[in-house]
């Protein structure tokens, strides 16, 4: 017989519903599916409640069964994680606010140019503000991964966002050109 978890348990779960959502949709890039992601878990810790140690993070517990239901279902369309070309997030509108859109859109962009390992780490760590054992419980990893992964990401994404576009283009246009070759030397 399924017991059925406490109030108090249950209004936990709740309350860390906007952090799953800000992960799942960082993962996916598409709010319904972010929506969908955060609603599977949320039912997957309702019914496994029992297994939940309260002495432990509940956030971390609930952003690992999202991510391991992302993980599935990427398996299950047999899709690539997050670094696709035509993914839907590199076409999304910036949310207006107090922040730029431009400046918005470039770190989003950015965000996801990272590798998807880097940019989970960044995500949990700077976002969700996880310590770096409870995001390795999360991922499944060593702390000194998490570390090494999340200094790696910072560098990179640092460096994408003062890259100057008018100067990668020239770069990536004079990659394309044929090289010059040496046909002979003088003597």
């Amino acid at each position: 017989m399924l017991r059925r978890p406490s109030a108090e348990f249950e209004a936990q779960v709740v309350a860390q519903l906007g952090a799953m959502r800000r992960y799942a949709r960082a993962l996916t890039g598409d709010a319904a599916w972010a929506d969908d992601l955060v609603q599977d878990a949320a039912e997957r810790a309702l019914s496994k409640a029992a297994s939940f140690r309260p002495d432990s993070n509940l956030r971390a517990w609930l952003l690992t069964i999202l991510r391991h239901i992302y993980i599935d279902q990427l398996r299950g369309r047999r899709e690539i994680a997050v670094d696709d070309e035509s993914a839907p997030w590199r076409t999304l509108e910036a949310p207006h606010g107090e922040v730029d859109g431009l400046v918005l859109r470039d770190l989003q962009r950015a965000l996801y140019a990272l590798p998807a390992a880097q940019r989970e780490v960044l995500l949990l760590v700077c976002v969700e503000e996880l310590s770096y054992q409870e995001a390795a419980a999360v991922l499944g990893v060593p702390a000194g991964t998490v570390m090494s992964r999340l200094s790696r990401a910072r560098e990179q994404l640092r460096a994408l966002l003062d890259a100057d576009p008018a100067r990668d283009s020239a770069r990536d246009s004079a990659r394309r050109t044929a090289p010059l070759r040496v046909v002979g030397t003088m003597r």
